[in-house]
């Protein structure tokens, strides 16, 4: 019978080219140390990572389940088996920060659910609490929307309801943008917001590249162009 006390640990990484030590604890390399079986989002940067966070870790002894957004549901039914059938530890790691936050880890977090699996998570970095604690609003109501619309009319439409929502409900709004278009949306919310809405761009958190600056949109227009092209960034709205 398989050992019922065997763990799904969620496994958070660091957001960039950051030193393991500067934001993961210790204990999770000990975790990582007891795990053969590993569900990731890319298995090339799970296994640098891997050996940054234990370099005497035997890569070649583990067994990798890749599971991202070309990854067909139906297919990750048995990814669990470790776990069901022989009662062992599996870890599930992102490419960036927690899985299974804005992640298609939290798949396998749900079948897990259902399958009676304990789940467990560890301590890391989210990009998306970090920029709400950096931003100064409201950090009690907020709200992550992932990415906006890539067509004009329909992203300024989603922006301004968005902005709606941060006047109307006192809530935080965050989104992402695919980093290559970074100074396409700060364009694009300068020209659509209200000129006394708050904006906040949290970018490359926790590397040497990091930059967090909150300014309304009034004040974003005086500014000269931020260093945020092609740098992962969470972008936050909220009312003066």
């Amino acid at each position: 019978m398989p050992d019922k006390k065997a763990v799904l640990f969620l496994i958070p990484v660091t957001l960039g080219e950051t030193p393991v030590s500067r934001v993961l604890p210790e204990y999770n390399a000990g975790v990582i140390s007891g795990i053969k079986h590993f569900i990731v989002e890319n298995i090339r940067s799970a296994r640098r990572f891997l050996k940054a966070s234990v370099p005497s870790i035997d890569i070649d002894t583990l067994t990798f389940y890749e599971l991202n957004e070309h990854t067909d549901p139906k297919t990750i039914g048995g990814y669990l088996d470790p776990i069901t059938k022989k009662g062992m530890d599996m870890g599930v790691i992102s490419e960036a920060g927690c899985p299974a936050v804005a992640d298609p880890g939290a798949l396998v977090v749900e079948m897990a659910h259902k399958k009676n699996v304990r789940v467990v998570p560890l301590s890391g970095p989210s990009s998306m609490i970090m920029a709400v604690m950096a931003s100064g609003f409201n950090g009690q109501s907020f709200a992550f929307n992932g990415y906006l619309p890539v067509k004009p009319g329909e992203r300024s439409a989603k922006i301004r309801q968005l902005e709606g929502r941060a006047w109307k409900e006192n809530q935080t709004q965050l989104f992402i943008e695919a980093p290559y278009r970074n100074l396409k949306m700060l364009e694009t919310l300068v020209s659509v917001c209200r000129k006394d809405t708050r904006l906040c761009i949290a970018a490359g958190i926790t590397c040497q590249e990091e930059y967090i600056h909150t300014h309304s949109i009034e004040e974003w227009k005086k500014i000269s162009e931020p260093p945020i092209n092609k740098v992962p960034a969470i972008f936050l709205l909220y009312h003066s």
